[in-house]
């Protein structure tokens, strides 16, 4: 093959590549999902999430992390936050309403949700967020990392560290059901096979340690469950009577083997449904 033809070749590859991603209008929308390969941030219309007046049982994680999205969105010094604990109770759920209301007085504030398989690429993502007017809320959901990931480096420049560091119109916001994001069997590995087995342990867990907020949840009691479901009623226009409600709510946790926000919904929703009512 000629060098001629190598050069054709060369360049129709390179016009197939993709192009840089560029900055979209942040006024769209108030929440943005980060895609990777190519590169773009795609505006959300209308955003899942519950009004955080409906989230029980976890006041002092909602007013801590509702002062420290404030302190963020007026442009006062904030941490990043680590929403770490059990499963359906409300991690996500708190970071999303939690956006909401504070957009609703500072109307700057945005949310960016990105995926654990994209932070390779976080440092694209940033470059776009920086020059930006607008405030961020960086958001990864059910963040954690097996033994053979390596994802979790990508992240520990940009929370503490680096020559950039963090743009300061950025803040990150993660979720877990694992406290240091690793499994407990990896580190106790970790402890059993490594020379040196502090830095070993040090090396994975601490990217937790570069959270400035730990927010832990808890699974609910029985009367905080039934509150979440008549939060919810309330809220939707169901009409239950209370014994009803009790005794059908506790026989579906008893047969889902546990009682979160997550059960509460699902049988909300089966409630409502079998009432005629939409909760569009």
């Amino acid at each position: 093959m000629t060098t001629d033809a190598l050069d054709r070749i060369a360049a129709s590859l390179e016009r197939l590549r993709p192009g840089p991603a560029t900055a979209p209008d942040f006024d769209a929308a108030s929440a943005f999902v980060w895609h990777a390969d190519p590169d773009r941030l795609s505006p959300v219309q209308r955003v899942a999430r519950v009004d955080v007046g409906l989230l029980v049982g976890i006041d002092r994680s909602r007013d801590t992390l509702m002062a420290n999205t404030q302190r963020f969105a007026s442009g006062l010094p904030a941490n990043n936050a680590l929403l770490w604990g059990a499963r359906g109770m409300g991690k996500s759920s708190l970071v999303k309403a939690i956006h909401a209301a504070v957009h609703a007085t500072n109307p700057d504030l945005r949310i960016v949700e990105i995926q654990r398989e994209d932070l390779p690429t976080i440092g694209r993502l940033l470059d776009l967020l920086r020059g930006a007017s607008q405030r961020f809320v960086l958001f990864c959901d059910d963040l954690s990392f097996s033994h053979d990931d390596n994802h979790y480096k990508s992240l520990k420049a940009v929370l503490d560290g680096g020559i950039e560091g963090r743009p300061t119109n950025v803040i990150l916001y993660a979720t877990s059901n694992r406290r240091h994001l690793m499994p407990r069997d990896m580190i106790e590995n970790e402890r059993a096979t490594a020379i040196s087995p502090g830095e070993a342990v040090d090396e994975k867990v601490s990217l937790s340690d570069r959270f400035g907020l730990w927010l832990g949840f808890h699974p609910c009691d029985q009367d905080q469950y039934l509150a979440m479901i008549r939060g919810y009623c309330d809220a939707h226009g169901v009409v239950v009577d209370d014994a009803t409600l009790r005794a059908e709510a506790i026989e579906w946790q008893a047969t889902r083997g546990s009682r979160s926000g997550r059960v509460a919904w699902q049988y909300f929703t089966d409630l409502a449904a079998r009432r005629g009512v939409r909760l569009d």
